[in-house]
């Protein structure tokens, strides 16, 4: 039976408006609080003390926060090297979760010769072996999630001051989070013509001067939302997801 592969890259789900991203240098390196609902980070607020800016443009436009983050080049850089990191653990669940199915196949193609103990004892084999890869599973979701999470968080705390800037300079008075389409979004008719996320990727990786990390033949998909053109991000570490307990015969 084919294995089959878990992808987590967890949705972002971000309010942005330019009022909302104004802070200080100080309330900018404030730590980001989780969002509820994704466990990604929310966008920073500013502190109690800090005066809020008030945007003084009237162009309304769009931004894909969740592609903003993924497509900058520190973003590509870090999670490229976070999917890199995770690899020993992917091999480790793939080996785990094929030790499985191979027993399986050996109890759908000798079930019927073996006796009664023998097979009762292969059938505990893979459901002992199952449970544990659905806890190791599991586990190494969380981590990588986490992991991820504090790319993004460290990411966006840094991007909310270079949104500020370019929707200012650019006379945005209020610009749309399209990270999650309609209706769980507030966006359901989309313009490109009314998208800055490119502009501010570029902006980004001006300011940051990290350099485009190599090409790679992954063939990455960017994460769901609004189209960026032109815009790659790394592919979300994919562990093997546990496979449910079929094929295996009742004792």
């Amino acid at each position: 039976m084919t294995s089959k592969f878990l992808r987590f890259l967890p949705a972002v789900a971000l309010a942005i408006s330019v009022a909302a991203l104004a802070q200080t240098g100080t309330a900018a390196a404030s730590p980001a609080p989780a969002s509820p609902a994704s466990g990604l980070p929310a966008a920073p607020s500013a502190a109690p003390t800090a005066p809020a800016v008030t945007a003084t443009g009237t162009k309304v436009g769009t931004i894909n926060i969740e592609q903003a983050i993924f497509a900058t080049n520190e973003g590509r850089r870090d999670f490229e090297a976070l999917n890199k990191r995770l690899e020993p653990k992917q091999t480790e669940l793939k080996t785990k979760n094929d030790e499985i199915e191979s027993l399986k196949k050996q109890l759908n193609t000798q079930g019927d010769k073996l006796n009664d103990e023998s097979r009762n004892g292969l059938v505990k084999q893979i459901e002992a072996k199952q449970k544990i890869l659905d806890r190791d599973v599991q586990d190494a979701r969380e981590e990588a999630q986490n992991q991820q999470n504090d790319i993004a968080q460290r990411i966006l705390q840094k991007m909310a001051p270079v949104i500020q800037k370019y929707a200012a300079e650019n006379g945005y008075g209020v610009l749309l989070d399209t990270s999650n389409p309609w209706p769980q979004g507030p966006v359901i008719q989309l313009s490109e013509a009314m998208d800055v996320t490119r502009g501010v990727i570029e902006a980004y990786n001006a300011q940051s001067g990290v350099p485009a990390p190599p090409a790679t033949s992954s063939g990455a998909a960017r994460p769901t939302g609004a189209r960026v053109p032109g815009a790659t991000t790394p592919k979300p570490a994919t562990p093997p997801a546990a496979k449910p307990q079929t094929g295996v015969p009742p004792k």
